[in-house]
């Protein structure tokens, strides 16, 4: 009963997402070319929100089993909001991706197909939909090596790169940790392969692997999956959530695991961890989103036990940026005036609270008993 009720939920929140399918007469390829557009479920009801943007190789096929991960991961607040882009590829797929054997690079349809995705693609997305500044590019065995070209640039157009089975071009395993050393900017990259993968494919990615594992740059967020009792197809379905969350693992709320080993560890500089996680999010994610109740009470709860009540000044700041109509921020300072058994303080500040908007579980009850507590204390001081 609970799949079926899951199932059901799942299907209602996909039914929000628009779906889009548009044509773009290509300049470069000199034809017309189909796109698959699926835009979020907030993105009519949220019109100044900016969405990151996943660009699918192989849209023909990846695409719907992307949107069902992207739709789960949604629905428990673990992966963020994003517009994807299925490239229809389902005749071309060989001919965009033609490669000089000798030069390793894309050849004659291949440096066009490289062109139209880097230019009239990217381009027409930007200027007819909201989109952030990161952008992320997946493809399956030919397309999943012909991403990596991508990288060869100075100043790579994608900031994320999920290579599924890669058929790499001649040199590639080499060129790409080359070029890994001299990224300036932060690049999430993820490749997989499996026992049952085809084998000239596993072994030059197992090759890349190595090389990636001995490149030494922090700017590099690398992930590799092996699976096994898996073929070149079913890794597909393993690799999707693997590497969508490696990606946007810093999105997701503070969970226990967060919390005891990141930030139960701190002494100091529990606001600014909340600070700095959202200000990631924003900068190098392109997601920005208002700070979240539960990872407030997180910071707080950490506090609480660490009994660092300075911190919930800062704390304060951070509420009263976010949530300026709400009590959360002078409630916070009540509280961190009542640690320090400045009563009276205390006090005005749960009343100023009290004619504040409730949020969560703060309400005007909660502020009046803690006004008479506060009370209570100031005349037995």
């Amino acid at each position: 009963m609970k799949k079926i009720y899951l199932l059901i939920l799942l299907v209602s929140f996909s039914a929000f997402s628009q779906k889009k399918i548009i044509e773009i007469n290509s300049v470069k390829l000199h034809e017309k070319r189909t796109l698959s557009i699926v835009l979020p479920p907030s993105y009519e009801t949220n019109p100044d929100k900016k969405y990151p943007v996943l660009y699918l190789l192989d849209g023909d096929y990846l695409l719907e089993p992307f949107q069902g991960a992207l739709n789960y991961g949604m629905y428990w607040d673990d992966l963020p909001e994003v517009i994807l882009v299925g490239i229809h590829q389902d005749q071309t797929r060989y001919d965009d991706c033609t490669v000089d054997e000798i030069q390793g690079i894309p050849f004659e349809k291949g440096a066009q197909f490289f062109e139209f995705i880097g230019t009239e693609v990217v381009n027409h997305v930007d200027e007819k939909f909201r989109t952030s500044s990161f952008r992320i590019i997946a493809g399956h065995d030919t397309t999943a090596g012909f991403l990596n070209f991508y990288l060869y640039k100075e100043n790579p157009l994608f900031n994320a790169y999920i290579s599924l089975s890669p058929e790499l071009a001649p040199k590639m395993e080499m060129r790409i940790p080359e070029q890994f050393s001299k990224i300036k900017s932060p690049i999430f990259y993820y490749q997989s392969s499996a026992d049952g993968d085809i084998k000239n494919i596993k072994e030059p990615v197992e090759k890349l692997d190595q090389n990636i594992k001995i490149t030494e740059n922090k700017l590099i967020n690398y992930k590799y999956n092996f699976f096994k009792n898996s073929t070149h197809y079913s890794l597909v379905l393993y690799s999707i959530p693997n590497a969508l969350y490696q990606i946007f693992e810093a999105y997701k709320p503070i969970n226990s695991a967060e919390f005891n080993d990141k930030i139960m560890t701190l002494e100091t500089g529990f606001a600014d961890y909340l600070s700095q996680k959202y200000e990631y999010m924003d900068k190098t994610l392109g997601i920005k989103i208002p700070m979240r109740m539960n990872d407030f009470k997180a910071i707080e709860t950490a506090i609480m036990k660490k009994q660092a009540y300075d911190e919930l000044e800062p704390l304060a700041v951070i509420a009263n940026t976010d949530y300026p109509q709400a009590m959360l921020g002078e409630y916070l300072m009540g509280v961190m005036y009542e640690k320090r058994s400045d009563f009276k303080r205390a006090g005005k500040r749960y009343q100023v609270a009290s004619q504040m908007e409730p949020i969560d579980n703060l309400n005007k009850d909660v502020m009046y008993e803690k006004m008479e507590e506060m009370n209570t204390l100031s005349a037995k001081k």
